[in-house]
């Protein structure tokens, strides 16, 4: 990936997308393989100290603090040394691209809508300074209205200059935001582009999108 690019992974249930956010994120380790970022290995990074590196990553179901406030959640994301540092400058950042957390600040995460949900774990990783964001699965379970209001938050943080990879399911969606996208089927790449080769690709047309 470039810096400042946006770029999709997108496939079936069980093809690894999710997995391989994980093994980014030092979650799960890889079987083989090498992952680099900014030319160094992460090979024996703890997970602890991957957001320190720069990379943040919005799990799947958001994973939240419910109990903690809005405000408290983000400043959980802004736990290494050098985002404590900035903590006020960044959380007026993300106030500016999420007004609502703004309004809900004192209000307990887990009171919050679904919509709200996923902008606070986003913003919660934006507190990091992410030089790559990490965004897993981030319309799954969400009402159709809110989706598009989700998409529409997406494609405002790629034109704010973050590096994003996104693991997404709904690909007619996605595919309006990103540059570049890869298939991914049982682990393995079968085919790559630019969103809108992708888009006109007759394999993703008719097994995703239904033409």
């Amino acid at each position: 990936m470039r810096a400042g690019e946006a770029v999709a992974v997108i496939g079936p249930n069980g093809a690894g997308k999710t997995t391989l956010l994980r093994a980014i994120s030092k979650l799960v380790a890889p079987s083989g393989g090498e992952i680099a970022f900014e030319n160094e290995s992460l090979r024996n990074v703890p997970a602890h100290q991957i957001v320190s590196r720069g990379i943040a990553h919005v799990p799947e179901n958001r994973r939240l603090f419910p109990r903690l406030t809005v405000e408290e959640n983000l400043k959980m994301g802004a736990y290494p040394v050098a985002s404590r540092k900035k903590f006020p400058e960044r959380l007026e950042q993300v106030f500016g691209l999420f007004p609502r957390l703004k309004e809900r600040r004192r209000q307990a995460a887990g009171t919050l809508s679904g919509g709200e949900q996923q902008m606070c774990a986003i913003g919660r990783a934006l507190m990091s300074g992410p030089k790559l964001l990490l965004l897993d699965e981030p319309s799954a379970g969400l009402a159709p209205v809110v989706v598009q209001s989700i998409f529409e938050l997406m494609r405002r943080i790629c034109a704010e200059g973050y590096t994003v990879l996104i693991v997404e399911q709904n690909i007619r969606q996605v595919l309006k935001v990103v540059q570049r996208a890869y298939l991914l089927e049982a682990g393995r790449i079968v085919l790559s582009g630019s969103a809108a080769e992708l888009t006109a690709s007759p394999q993703i047309q008719k097994t995703y999108l239904g033409l």
